[in-house]
């Protein structure tokens, strides 16, 4: 396996990841000697960990929760847009070191093109404010959206993030608490769910979506939520319900991971090999 090229992904928990599955698949059908594994390092450990890796010459690998801005102090440089949005979800090794990018907000914007969902001039409501938030609002402000209001359960998260955002995108940003959604909705276009809320493993997804005045969003509205397990999260369960269009999050881990893998192979990726993959 020494001349695979050889990537991983770090988490906590990481078990879950389809990461492995989608990379090696695409390099099977290109003809690559490629390996990728899982790390699942807790974050008392990541330094170490990440030390290790790279003393061994890894060519690559992607951060996922809880990992993504910790990483940003671990490795040699990290990409403008990256630092940025403040979280890295992939890193490269070059010549000059290890470096960190971020795919995620690219591969949103991929995946929400690839459904149909108009950016440019898109009036978006984005329902949290960590790391996915981060990423989705740095990817809509450069697609072309030119309102992006950030609700949170904590208002001073999402003053916070729109401080951190506000010098970074060139569109009008809005913090509010959840508690406004129903005035926010009313004049959005697109609703983005953020939060890890309507993970299958969260006994109060149903109630959260439930609290959502999805009612109130226009008829052309498109809702999206960032979650992949379940596919048909409870929120998109009631967007349908009200004849919305909907976008699940698998598209979005697809994406991310096809520009990732072009840039550490040089190949393009076989998107079709890779969603595949996913849905095995």
């Amino acid at each position: 396996m020494s001349d695979a090229i050889q990537l991983g992904i770090f988490g906590w928990p990481v078990a879950h990841s389809k990461s492995p599955q989608m990379h090696e698949a695409a390099a099977r059908a290109l003809g690559i000697a490629l390996h990728y594994e899982r790390f699942e390092v807790e974050p008392s450990g990541l330094a170490e960990a990440v030390r290790e890796k790279h003393a061994a010459k890894i060519d690559g690998y992607n951060i996922t929760v809880p990992h993504k801005q910790a990483i940003m102090a671990l490795v040699d440089d990290v990409e403008p847009k990256a630092r940025a949005i403040g979280a890295v979800n992939t890193v490269i090794r070059t010549d000059d070191g290890y470096v960190g990018h971020n795919t995620d907000a690219p591969g949103f914007v991929r995946s929400l093109e690839e459904s149909g969902v108009s950016t440019k001039g898109a009036r978006v409501v984005v329902v949290g404010a960590g790391g996915a938030a981060r990423a989705g609002v740095v990817g809509l402000a450069d697609a072309g959206a030119t309102m992006i209001t950030i609700l949170s359960r904590r208002p001073e998260q999402a003053r916070g993030l729109v401080a951190a955002l506000s010098g970074h995108v060139s569109c009008e940003l809005i913090a509010a608490p959840l508690g406004e959604a129903k005035r926010c909705f009313t004049v959005a276009s697109l609703l983005v769910q953020a939060t890890n809320a309507t993970l299958e493993s969260n006994p109060g997804a149903e109630a959260f979506a439930a609290a959502l005045p999805i009612e109130a969003l226009p008829k052309d509205a498109a809702v999206v939520d960032m979650v992949y397990q379940p596919l048909r999260t409870a929120v998109l369960e009631r967007a349908e319900s009200y004849g919305l269009a909907t976008v699940d999050g698998l598209g979005m881990l697809l994406h991310q991971g096809a520009i990732a893998f072009e840039m550490w192979t040089g190949f393009e990726p076989p998107i079709d090999v890779m969603r595949a993959a996913l849905n095995d």
